[in-house]
């Protein structure tokens, strides 16, 4: 009986030690929005921001939060402290006279940490003009460069990919030649292709150009397009194959390219992106030189540095039919010398930049005079809470553009799109190559 007693009570204490050594761990999640559903002011209206600081869904009252206010990407104009109480914390974050954003950044430093939350505010984006200067010569010397570039051959070698390839698709390792650095110099340009299998040899397929994002990285091609009709070529940009291993590209995104942006940023005939817009060309050539190819639908889809070479494909190139431009970066980046944001690489943010000849040189480069040149129809999404393309510089593109355009906003987005963006973009390309 007294080991029985033992014995239960042995186990009581044990149970009482095991709940009390249990721990909840979570995390605060800040949320800041604007006082209107679609996040747009007019002008000279006062912009409200409201706060919740939640854990584990539920809100949080008595924390300490720090606030700024301002323009996006420049400094704050307001910065201040509030309290987290049982509703949520109002801000008044004042107004703007002029068509912009503005932004209110939320911290909490809880145990060692510090969570950040953000929200934007528009006013008039819809009158968002460019602020970044048009060359006279800017039709000139994009024909000139495509001139040049049609001298070449296009030198296609491909290579299957049989670890990429399924029961629906054949993938491809290619390479074609491109115009290089410089006037008279010629490059590669890489990528991977995917054709539709069929028994029937006389099938035709519409095609998809994927141009890339910023950075330095491997590619392993757009299948699951590929497998619903499509031919899909998606590139890289840097003139080495895209199918090596992961360290090579690290290596080369700590050294030899980086800050490729700027490479001979003072020559527009040699600055780094002049082979990189061809090359989106070339890659043109190769697709429509496919037999597999129905000789009429093409498009081409990026975001972010790939949302900019989007736009510039479909200006310089009649055989692009629709587009699909997310976040587009390197789009009215002079922004900062007038006072407002700039688009990606945020160049002239540092006045030191903001020399004459850089200043000449992006404006043969600038999405935005390339905007003004589209003739048809495109699709095009960002998010207001981008901080790495912020939503003027996009606007200051969209704006610009007189073809047919629909636009997604994915209001609380930041640098990517979200499934439901992803999911319109892809049907609506796929009908538009399937008309």
């Amino acid at each position: 009986m007294f080991r029985y007693k033992f014995f239960t009570l042995f186990i009581a204490l044990f149970l009482t030690a095991a709940a009390t050594a249990q721990e909840t761990v979570g995390t605060y999640q800040i949320r800041v929005a604007p006082d209107r559903d679609d996040w747009t002011y007019e002008l000279n209206q006062t912009a409200q921001f409201d706060v919740a600081v939640t854990l584990n869904n539920r809100q949080i009252s008595g924390l300490p939060l720090k606030y700024s206010c301002g323009l996006e990407a420049l400094p704050p104009r307001l910065e201040k402290t509030a309290t987290t109480a049982a509703q949520s914390v109002k801000i008044d974050a004042g107004t703007l006279k002029e068509p912009g954003f503005l932004r209110c950044i939320v911290t909490l430093e809880k145990n060692g940490v510090t969570y950040r939350g953000l929200g934007t505010a528009a006013f008039r984006p819809d009158l968002i003009k460019p602020t970044v200067a048009e060359p006279t010569d800017f039709d000139k010397f994009w024909n000139d460069g495509k001139d040049a570039l049609g001298k070449l051959p296009v030198d296609a070698k491909m290579e299957l990919q049989p670890n990429l390839s399924t029961s629906k698709v054949d993938v491809y390792h290619v390479s074609l030649q491109n115009i290089g650095l410089g006037v008279t110099r010629v490059s590669r340009i890489f990528g991977i292709l995917a054709i539709p299998k069929t028994t029937d040899p006389n099938r035709k397929y519409p095609a998809l150009l994927r141009v890339p994002g910023a950075g330095v990285r491997p590619y392993t091609g757009q299948i699951a397009l590929a497998e619903r009709g499509i031919i899909t070529l998606e590139i890289g940009i840097h003139g080495i194959p895209v199918n090596l291993p992961p360290s090579v590209y690290e290596d080369l995104r700590v050294g030899a390219l980086n800050r490729y942006t700027t490479y001979n940023l003072e020559d527009k005939n040699d600055y780094y992106y002049r082979r990189v817009y061809l090359g989106c060309l070339r890659a043109n050539d190769f697709l429509t030189g496919l037999p597999q190819y129905d000789g009429t639908n093409l498009a081409v889809i990026g975001g972010s540095q790939g949302g900019a070479l989007a736009i510039v494909t479909a200006a310089l190139d009649p055989r692009v039919k629709a587009l699909s431009a997310s976040y587009p970066a390197l789009s009215d980046m002079t922004g900062y010398i007038y006072g407002r944001a700039g688009g990606w690489f945020h160049h002239f943010k540092d006045e030191k930049n903001r020399t004459k000849e850089k200043i000449a040189t992006l404006s043969y480069y600038d999405a935005v005079n390339f905007a003004k040149r589209i003739k048809v129809p495109g699709i095009y999404s960002w998010g207001y809470n981008d901080e790495t393309v912020p939503p003027t510089s996009s606007y200051a593109a969209y704006n610009a553009i007189n073809a047919p355009k629909t636009l997604l906003l994915g209001l609380e987005m930041g640098h990517a799109n979200s499934t439901e963006q992803t999911e319109r973009i892809n049907d609506w390309l796929e009908k538009s190559l399937k008309k």
